[in-house]
């Protein structure tokens, strides 16, 4: 009796879990990660070093070219001013005797001239006495949006360091580091696909914008900036300057490509199970996907794949389905 249960056992087919391939788009990508920058980023600093007097302006505010945004402290160059302005009045009073004099013949017209270039002397270091004055004056350089301000009130500010940061009404893009074995599948007008975890529900399309030509040779990437294709302007809109996005530069896309699921294949070797028999078959693989492969050839629509197969399984082995279903995968998608 017990040598016939051991036979029934063996002789019983092995139960698998089968899935039927589905068609869908194939995407093969390069993956990057980028940041949310301006198209039109300009630092505001100071030429000469000095303490931050006020800064007027506060961070989002919307400012007109020529707006004063921040005052460095020119007690000093205020005096310098006032004192040339002085020398200046002198100079012009005597050229306005000297001229009298001339036209009475009191003096002669060398002594009009050097006056005349004395007065000259005096304007021009009033004008550049003033020109170095207002460069403690940190205006806008064009209308925009403060994006950041740097530095309080009493603070040394050194020459050449930005005070206010300034995004003009340009759209956003994104600035991505692609690695540098990966940069010649990118070019100029390539479409783009990106997200962020700050806004998980929305995808953004775009293109490839530029393509530095000049590689980091510390982290071994290439700059690539992504145009987006509906972008708004400035801080309208839910992406702001600096989020975070995973970038994935299309390379290539493939309508209706046959697609197993992953656990199906085992390196290029998958079974199928027909008519009740296992038959192992080697496929060409296509694009990779988390949770479907594309399959290039060596199976047909409609075999039924077996899925997470054993080790252990003979060509021709009995077998019977477990579950029988059609896959729903909408596609398989695979990024570098």
């Amino acid at each position: 009796m017990a040598a016939a249960v051991g036979i029934g056992w063996w002789l019983w087919p092995l139960g698998v879990e089968t899935a039927l391939p589905a068609r869908g788009p194939a995407i093969e990508a390069v993956y990057a990660t980028g940041v949310v920058e301006p198209t039109v980023m300009v630092p505001v600093a100071p030429r000469a070093g000095g303490r931050l007097a006020a800064i007027q302006v506060a961070e989002g505010a919307a400012v007109r070219r020529g707006q004063v945004l921040a005052r460095i402290e020119s007690a000093d160059l205020e005096q310098a001013v006032q004192e040339l302005q002085a020398r200046e009045q002198l100079a012009r009073t005597q050229h306005e005797r000297s001229r009298d004099l001339v036209a009475q013949k009191f003096i002669s017209s060398a002594e009009l001239d050097r006056t005349r270039t004395e007065l000259q002397a005096a304007q021009a270091a009033v004008r550049r006495a003033q020109a170095q004055r207002d460069y403690n004056q940190l205006v806008a350089p064009a209308d925009g949006t403060v994006l950041r301000r740097d530095g309080e009130p009493g603070q040394f500010i050194p020459a050449g360091q930005a005070v206010i940061t300034l995004a003009c009404c340009a759209p956003l893009r994104v600035s991505a580091e692609v690695d540098e074995e990966d940069i010649a599948r990118v070019s100029v007008g390539q479409k783009v696909t990106m997200r962020t975890d700050a806004l998980p529900k929305q995808l953004f399309d775009g293109e490839v914008a530029e393509i530095t030509p000049k590689g980091d040779p510390v982290s071994r990437s290439y700059r690539v900036r992504i145009r987006f294709s509906d972008a708004p302007a400035g801080t309208e809109g839910p992406l702001r300057t600096g989020m975070t996005m995973d970038v994935n530069l299309i390379v290539a896309r493939r309508e209706a490509a046959l697609l197993v699921p992953s656990s199906a294949l085992k390196g290029d070797v998958l079974w199928v199970l027909e008519q009740g028999r296992l038959h192992r078959r080697t496929v060409r693989k296509g694009v990779a996907g988390s949770d479907r492969i594309e399959v290039l050839s060596g199976l047909s629509d409609g075999e039924a794949v077996v899925l997470a197969p054993a080790n252990g399984l003979r060509e021709g082995q009995r077998a019977r389905a477990l579950v029988a279903a059609s896959s729903a995968a909408s596609g398989a998608s695979a990024a570098r």
